[in-house]
């Protein structure tokens, strides 16, 4: 079954393939809910947009809160937001991590391209 997807807000077709999705099921640290996420894009069809938000809160005298860096991804025809880029896709390395004890953060890590649903039109065809 093949899969066509494109833009909500002005049609456009986002040349997505099926064989770049992720399993539903596999574990990301930034969450899976309302969204696909894919291991790579046509980046023909998108713009990138880079954010660097601070979350400011204290927990102790030497932590200032959260920083979150993301790209947003939006649509080249019509600019509207479908998605962002993380970077907790899997390792981009065969190491086993930090001491042999699982993927670490330290390990460099494949981007991940989350699209949300509300933002795509799919179109199934068999």
């Amino acid at each position: 079954m093949v899969s066509i997807y494109s833009c909500v807000e002005c049609g456009a077709d986002l040349n997505l393939r099926n064989s770049q999705l992720f399993p539903p099921d596999f574990y990301f640290e930034a969450g899976n809910k309302g969204t696909l996420s894919f291991a790579a894009i046509d980046e023909t069809k998108f713009r990138f947009q880079k954010e660097d938000k601070l979350i400011p809160f204290f927990e102790t005298v030497n932590y200032w809160g959260i920083q979150r860096k993301r790209t947003k991804i939006k649509c080249i025809s019509c600019g509207h937001l479908v998605g962002n880029i993380y970077d907790d896709g899997p390792p981009l390395t065969d190491s086993p991590g930090q001491m042999h004890m699982g993927p670490s953060q330290v390990i460099p890590r494949a981007p991940r391209y989350r699209l949300k649903i509300k933002a795509l039109k799919i179109i199934s065809e068999t």
